[in-house]
C-alpha cells in the first residue's frame, strides 16, 4: 500500500513510523527543521511499546513529488484540515482513500467540502504522542489504537484493507460498527479533558483527583452527551463512565495537545473542540454552560497566539 503521511508530527509521525517499520511504502510530508532532520538522520520514535528508528525515511515538503497514493493519513491539527484538504489534491486519485485522525467531529465534512465524498472515510486514534525535537517523536501514553469506518458503515474492501495493513504493522485497528458514534465518543473525551486541563493548567492526575475539577469534567462530558443526542447521534448509556475510565487510566502527568499548545502560546484546537461544542449547541438550541465558560476564558489567549503567527 502506497501511503502518504500529511502532517508528520506526534500522531502522523508515530503511525507513519510504525507502518514504515512494517515495510509499507510510506512518504512523510513535513516541513522546516522537522523535515530536514527526518531527511538527514531519519525518524526516531521513543515508544512505550519499544523505540525504533526509520532511517532512511522518505520525506518531502512537496506534495507533487509524492505522486498518487492508495492512502493519505491526515495527521495535521484539526484547525489545519481545510488547508490540508486543498494541499493533498494532487495525490488524491480516483482510488485514493483519505483517512483523517483529528480530534473533534469536523474533519470529515471539511474534507468532503474540498475533495467530495468518495475518497473520505472516518477515523480517530487513541495515543498521547508529541514531537520532542525535530525528527524525534515520543509516545508517552495510551496503548495506541485506531478506529476507522466508511461513512455509511459498510465493510468495504478498502476499509478492510486499511484495517489489515495497520494490524500487520502492530497498530491495534478496528472497523467501527458506527463511525459517528465512535467519533463522538472520542469527542466527548478530548473536548472535556482538553478544555478543563487547559483552564486548570493541570495534568490528568490532578484533573481526576481534585473533586471540583473532576466534577467539571463530568459536567462537560454530560453536555456533549446531550449535544450528540440533539444531533441524532445515540451514544451508549454508559458513555460518560467509559470515557472517565479512560481519563483515570492516563499517566498522571498526561496532558492534551490542545492544553500544551495553549500553555506554549501556540495556535490550538480550541475552535474544533470547545468552540465546536458551543457552535453546535447554539445550532441545536441547547445550552452548554461548562463549554461556554471554557471557550470564553480561552478565546483571548487563542486570538493572541494566532495573531503572533499571522
Amino acid at each position: 500500500m502506497r501511503i502518504a503521511i500529511f502532517g508528520s508530527g506526534g500522531v502522523g509521525g508515530y503511525f507513519g513510523g510504525r507502518l514504515a517499520q512494517a515495510s509499507e511504502d510510506v512518504t512523510f510530508i513535513a516541513r522546516g527543521e522537522h523535515l530536514r532532520a527526518i531527511q538527514t538522520t531519519g525518524l526516531r520514535v521513543d515508544s512505550l511499546d519499544g523505540d525504533f528508528l526509520i532511517n532512511p525515511a522518505r520525506a518531502t515538503d512537496s506534495v507533487t513529488e509524492v505522486g498518487e497514493v492508495d492512502l493519505v493519513i491526515l495527521g495535521v491539527k484539526a484547525w489545519q484540515v481545510p488547508e490540508a484538504a486543498r494541499a493533498i489534491k494532487p495525490i488524491v486519485a480516483s482510488e485514493t482513500t483519505v483517512l483523517p485522525l483529528q480530534n473533534g467531529v469536523d474533519a470529515v465534512s471539511e474534507l468532503i467540502a474540498e475533495l467530495g465524498t468518495t475518497p473520505v472515510v472516518g477515523g480517530l486514534c487513541k495515543i498521547v504522542s508529541f514531537v520532542v525535537e525535530p525528527g524525534h517523536i515520543r509516545h508517552a501514553g495510551f496503548a495506541p489504537s485506531v478506529v476507522i469506518g466508511e461513512l455509511d458503515n459498510r465493510r468495504s474492501k478498502r476499509i478492510v484493507a486499511i484495517e489489515e495493513t495497520f494490524n500487520r504493522a502492530g497498530l491495534n485497528t478496528k472497523i467501527a460498527g458506527d463511525i459517528q458514534v465512535a467519533l463522538w465518543m472520542k469527542f466527548l473525551f478530548i473536548a472535556s479533558f482538553s478544555g478543563v486541563g487547559a483552564i486548570a493548567n493541570a495534568p490528568a492526575g490532578m484533573l481526576r483527583s481534585d473533586p471540583e475539577l473532576r466534577a467539571q469534567m463530568l459536567r462537560a462530558m454530560s453536555e456533549i452527551h446531550e449535544l450528540a443526542l440533539a444531533r441524532n447521534v445515540i451514544l451508549p448509556s454508559d458513555a460518560i463512565e467509559t470515557v472517565m475510565a479512560s481519563v483515570d487510566a492516563l499517566p498522571a502527568d498526561a496532558t492534551s495537545s490542545m492544553q500544551r499548545d495553549i500553555a506554549a502560546a501556540r495556535p490550538s484546537e480550541l475552535e474544533s473542540q470547545n468552540g465546536a461544542v458551543v457552535r453546535m449547541a447554539r445550532e441545536a438550541g441547547i445550552t452548554v454552560p461548562t463549554h461556554e465558560s471554557i471557550y470564553e476564558a480561552l478565546k483571548p489567549r487563542e486570538a493572541i497566539a494566532r495573531s503572533a503567527v499571522n
